[in-house]
């Protein structure tokens, strides 16, 4: 069935509209019920690595019909699901469950819901777990949630959740198919007073129902070892994920590691800015890189990789194809 034209106000994506006019959101789910319903923990346990891709909702119709696109073109590496967060400081709640149903309906692949407690009382979380399971959405991932742009801190809403934990535990217990991924930190969360007290917290979520952890980016990877390492010495013994954004534009990886935590290698930094003003070489370099990382990733026994790969095909196109995927 092909994709008809998007609804707009300006140039907005009025999401509910545009899935309505394409027949879109019915809760039925016509093929692929089996795949589409594997819980996390299951899609992992494959005696083979998988890989993952995360995307995001996009604020156009064109941005829309380039997601979807990226997202045909990455089917062709047989990934065992796709995610799609919930938009920073819960700025776009509303499409993610329409984007993993219509991901579904396209390909008949799992999805993972982002939820995130920011803004939300647990009667709305509760409805949006509700609403994902009603489409045949099987896993959530799990998370506290950034504060709004503007605000200093997280804020918990009068009724709402104030951790991470207590969002898995809720899903847990109340909605007990429901597969659960987690965010881990190889490099400590920024706001963690040491990386101890970084992996109790992380400990808490996985005891709380966590079926994995989904790492955030890294590009160095002794410093996911080491994190692995670590998180078994502590005892917790789900899947760990490394999560790999493949390098496109130097100042953006620039921006994004300043916000996230993340380290770029001296080596790696100096020849990202030899380079800087040459976007091509930029994005070969971060191919390569990445490409090496995902190899050296699976040959040391990583369940597989989560590409992070902001709505855009190419550069894990490029590193998976590089590899014989």
């Amino acid at each position: 069935m092909a994709f008809c034209g998007p609804l707009v106000v300006g140039s907005v994506v009025r999401y509910k509209d545009l899935f309505r006019k394409a027949g879109f959101g019915s809760s039925r789910i016509p093929w692929g019920v089996d795949r589409m319903s594997k819980r996390l923990k299951d899609l992992l346990s494959a005696n083979q690595p998988v890989w993952s891709f995360e995307v995001f909702p996009p604020k156009t119709a064109a941005g829309l019909e380039s997601m979807y696109a990226a997202v045909d073109r990455l089917m062709a590496f047989k990934p065992a699901y796709f995610s799609c967060t919930f938009g920073a400081g819960g700025s776009t709640q509303g499409p993610t469950l329409d984007i993993c149903s219509e991901i579904m309906r396209r390909h008949g692949v799992a999805t993972m819901a982002h939820l995130t407690c920011v803004g939300l009382t647990v009667d709305a979380l509760r409805d949006f777990v509700r609403q994902a399971k009603a489409r045949g959405i099987s896993n959530i991932m799990a998370l506290r949630g950034d504060p709004p742009k503007g605000q200093e801190g997280f804020r918990k809403v009068e009724g709402g959740l104030g951790y991470a934990n207590e969002l898995v535990a809720l899903i847990h217990r109340e909605f007990p198919d429901m597969g659960i991924g987690v965010g881990g930190y190889p490099e400590t969360h920024q706001e963690a007073s040491s990386p101890e007290d970084d992996l109790r917290h992380l400990k808490v979520k996985v005891d709380a129902g966590a079926d994995a952890v989904v790492c955030q980016l890294f590009y160095d990877n002794a410093d996911y070892y080491r994190f692995v390492e670590r998180c078994r010495k502590l005892g917790i013994h789900v899947p760990l994920v490394p999560g790999l954004l493949p390098i496109v534009n130097f100042p953006q990886i620039q921006r994004i590691t300043s916000l996230c935590g993340a380290k770029l290698p001296k080596a790696l930094y100096s020849e990202l800015e030899k380079h800087k003003d040459d976007p091509a070489a930029t994005a070969r370099i971060g191919a390569e890189h990445a490409r090496k990382q995902t190899e050296d990733l699976i040959r040391q026994g990583a369940p597989g990789v989560h590409f992070y790969v902001l709505n855009q095909a190419e550069a894990a196109h490029q590193v998976l194809t590089a590899l014989g995927a």
